[in-house]
């Protein structure tokens, strides 16, 4: 059997102690849609990785509204929902 390694690479380990909140993005027009992870850190500074690529960052930015932009630029849409780290303590 063959075993899939789920763990995030060292670039998620930047803000692992340290994030704020994280979103899922979809592209709609794919079939099944094509999803990407937005984390954003305290500070405000936004990672977004792909799971197809292994938990590769394929865009970082200093604020929400860059990262939203470069979403929403190709067209990804949010999933509703946010999932905050207040959330879980």
């Amino acid at each position: 059997m063959q075993k899939t390694d789920t763990t995030l690479r060292l670039e998620a380990d930047l803000v692992k102690n340290n994030w704020e909140f994280t979103e899922v993005w979809i592209d709609p027009n794919l079939s099944p849609p094509y999803l990407l992870l937005l984390l954003s850190d305290a500070e405000g500074n936004c990672r977004i990785y792909d799971p197809a690529e292994g938990y590769k960052v394929v865009f970082s930015s200093e604020s929400y509204d860059e990262a939203q932009y470069w979403l929403l630029e190709d067209e990804y849409e949010p999933v509703e929902g946010r999932l905050s780290v207040s959330e879980l303590v």
